[in-house]
């Protein structure tokens, strides 16, 4: 979920991913626009790289790492109570993270890069970068260690079967949609959400796609699989959708906001949360068809979540990243 590069914004036919059109003018003020070479320049140490724009993040258990602006990268082994900045060989800014195992990550942004991590997050080296053809990768999955795949604009999609040593060229549709997010439950389906209400899914691990019936045309910016069966997809204008059938048939779902949905995640107790523009939060039972709304008092964008093991939340975005918890958010009646 990134920024369009100002230099590049009108090239791209759609917001893409969520954050896109809400904080392009925040990414072009503050710098991040700039665009060095992916092997010219390292992440600049950043005092307060904590209140930079962060725009992905991944956890397992207490170790947790977000990704964003100027190619940073923050490691937190303790559940998200503090933070170190990780050494990058990148300034693109970064809009996918991954994390499989104690040591092994991937991260994803502009340029198509692709940084590797094989020290649980404290070190990445670039494995992969094409910055001529301006097409940012915008997601990353991986099913073990070894078979990945990354997505982005223009139908970018990129896949590997030795840990990202290579990568190779895939296409999953003949029009090129922008490949917002890619997603699966342990056992189930792999989805992609992409623009103009496309979402994709694989049966096979990802040797062949096919196109759902959609439930709507707006784009969707990301999913969230439960299981074989049990998947929701999301994006703009609040719209959130269930499925029970692995996306054979919708049902909408009345999240009482407009604002655009960017992320979500799986919380205790049968419980899901999604993220948006505006500082909102929708946190709901995952068969439930009512979500409370929580918002942060500045309205600031909120990219994603991490569920923290004391049952508090690792929240990212246009502020930065911090811990809270819904008592230090205002419910919305």
């Amino acid at each position: 979920m990134s920024p369009v590069r100002a230099r590049t914004c009108h090239r791209f036919r759609a917001p893409i991913p969520a954050l896109a059109a809400c904080v392009l003018s925040l990414v072009a003020a503050t710098g991040a626009a700039q665009r060095p070479a992916p092997d010219a320049a390292h992440a600049v140490r950043a005092a307060l790289v904590q209140r930079s724009l962060l725009l992905d993040g991944a956890a397992i258990g207490d170790r947790m790492v977000v990704v964003g602006e100027r190619g940073h990268v923050l490691l937190s082994r303790d559940g998200g109570a503090s933070w170190t900045q990780s050494e990058v060989p990148t300034r693109a800014t970064l809009t996918g993270v991954t994390l499989h195992g104690p040591a092994l990550g991937w991260a994803v942004g502009y340029d198509a890069i692709i940084l590797r991590t094989r020290d649980g997050g404290e070190t990445w080296q670039a494995v992969h970068a094409a910055p001529e053809q301006e097409r940012p990768l915008l997601d990353v999955w991986f099913e073990d260690a070894r078979h990945g795949f990354a997505v982005g604009a223009y139908g970018l999609f990129l896949e590997t079967r030795n840990g990202g040593d290579t990568w190779t060229p895939r296409r999953i549709s003949d029009d090129d949609p922008h490949l917002n997010q890619i997603a699966a439950a342990p056992s189930g389906p792999i989805y992609i959400a992409a623009e103009a209400g496309r979402v994709f899914r694989s049966d096979d691990r990802g040797q062949s796609w096919r196109l759902l019936a959609s439930p709507y045309h707006g784009s969707f910016f990301g999913a969230l699989p439960l299981d074989d069966r049990r998947v929701y997809v999301f994006g703009l204008r609040g719209r959130l959708f269930r499925s029970g059938d692995a996306g054979a048939t919708w049902s909408a779902v009345d999240t009482r906001t407009d604002q655009m949905l960017t992320n979500a995640v799986e919380l205790a107790n049968s419980r899901i949360l999604f993220t948006g523009m505006g500082g909102t939060l929708l946190i709901g039972a995952e068969r439930g068809d009512v979500f409370e709304q929580f918002r942060r008092a500045d309205r600031q964008a909120i990219a994603g979540a991490l569920a923290a093991g004391d049952g508090s939340l690792v929240i990212y975005g246009e502020f930065g990243v911090e811990r809270t918890t819904t008592d230090r958010l205002e419910a919305v009646q």
